[in-house]
């Protein structure tokens, strides 16, 4: 297969298909969704047969337990396939709302509209359950895209490909809308972020390697996060108990995610009591601890950090513990190791939040609540594409409305300028 001939007619197939997803009416778009579910629903043996297929190879290629799992495609997975389509379904449809329209001195009126970015290239690894998320997405949103999922997953990806297919088709929509790219040449994923002429934007979700190659080789604009290194901290103005169920839910509810919090940062007025009630529960569940000098005298059992942990994201069970002297010392931390994803206060004083929701420089900012609601789903966006901790076009989780641009729409009834 000529790999760059191959990629320059999907990206062409993608564009042309985009104006015709652009113009499409809601109602076209959730019927689309709706018959994706109905042909999910009614591909059960064929979608995991061929994720066995998956399985197969992953084994003998020495994949191990946790990619396996997140490879794997069960019923319940397809399930939540199902009901994450039924859900975009029931979103609000960004595309063509207009919002701030005002009219000017001059009479005219001015205001700003929605509209699709146009061609999303989405790149990711492992779990085939992503090519129905981004598909979902991309379309509801007035988007063609472009799928290249990880070689671990093309059977179960082309797939899922088949019921995305059979869904455009049932609405009457290009069924170039969405397209899962066959190959496991390394080289698509090389032409895919350099065809500026065909993509709009990239989203990359995966590993910091495959985001970091993205980010350099790139062409095209990139929405993406490299690390999530969230912190929380707790103020000496704190309820105690408020402050060790956050810290506890930060780090423990799940270990490998990209809103976990891997610092903790305790105010030195409160720090002694906090940590007699942290340290054993963190023991109990397994977490290793590493902490500055500080926190060491008081919980001699706590490792010693090192510089380079507090810039770690572990998406383990380790977690790093420092005390500082006050806030300012934890937004300084905050802002020059964190990755602007998602960072915490705990503190019952409302200028000390306020101070904090300003001057933390991340993609979210949470205030007496875990870290571990920076989520599309929880922010209620439904589905997300990804979380972006860009600064330009769309920051935080990215729903229908990051997959939007505007434009400016000016009305006028026959208005020249003097």
């Amino acid at each position: 297969m000529n790999v760059e001939a191959y990629m320059n007619k999907l990206g062409q197939s993608a564009r042309e298909a985009s104006r015709l997803v652009a113009k499409a009416e809601s109602g076209v778009k959730n019927k689309a969704l709706l018959a994706m579910a109905t042909a999910l629903d009614n591909s059960r043996d064929a979608l995991i047969a061929a994720n066995e297929k998956d399985l197969e190879n992953g084994r003998k290629n020495g994949l191990d337990a946790a990619m396996l799992d997140r490879l794997g495609l069960g019923n319940a997975t397809i399930d939540g396939m199902i009901e994450g389509l039924r859900q975009v379904v029931a979103l609000p449809d960004p595309v063509g709302s207009i919002t701030d329209m005002n009219y000017r001195p001059s009479g005219i009126q001015v205001g700003k509209m929605r509209v699709p970015l146009g061609v999303i290239g989405i790149i990711y690894e492992s779990r085939p359950n992503v090519t129905v998320e981004a598909a979902s997405l991309c379309l509801k949103s007035g988007n063609a895209t472009i799928l290249r999922g990880g070689s671990e997953a093309i059977h179960s990806n082309q797939a899922v490909a088949e019921c995305i297919r059979v869904g455009l088709r049932e609405a009457g929509l290009p069924a170039q809308a969405v397209q899962v790219v066959e190959t496991t040449d390394r080289e698509a994923v090389g032409q895919l972020i350099t065809m500026p002429e065909f993509v709009d934007v990239i989203v990359p979700r995966g590993g910091k390697g495959l985001i970091e190659r993205i980010s350099r080789d790139a062409k095209v604009p990139v929405i993406k996060h490299l690390d999530g290194i969230c912190h929380v901290y707790i103020d000496d103005q704190a309820d105690r108990a408020k402050a060790v169920n956050i810290a506890l839910n930060a780090k423990t509810h799940r270990y490998g995610t990209c809103n976990t919090m891997e610092t903790l940062l305790i105010h030195v007025g409160v720090a002694k009591e906090v940590l007699s009630d942290l340290v054993d529960r963190y023991f109990a569940a397994g977490v290793e601890l590493r902490g500055c000098e500080q926190t060491r005298a008081l919980a001699p059992r706590v490792n010693e950090a090192t510089e380079s942990d507090w810039s770690t994201e572990y998406l383990a069970p380790v977690l790093s513990i420092k005390i500082v002297a006050d806030i300012d010392e934890a937004i300084k931390h905050i802002n020059h190791y964190g990755s602007h994803h998602t960072d915490a206060i705990v503190t019952e004083n409302y200028t000390l939040s306020r101070r904090f929701l300003r001057e933390v420089d991340s993609s979210s900012v949470v205030v007496n609540a875990s870290t571990r609601f920076a989520d599309g789903f929880e922010y209620g966006l439904g589905a997300e594409i990804g979380i972006s901790t860009d600064k330009i076009h769309a920051r935080g989780p990215v729903g229908l409305e990051g997959l939007t641009s505007q434009k400016y729409v000016v009305l006028g009834d026959g208005h020249i300028r003097q």
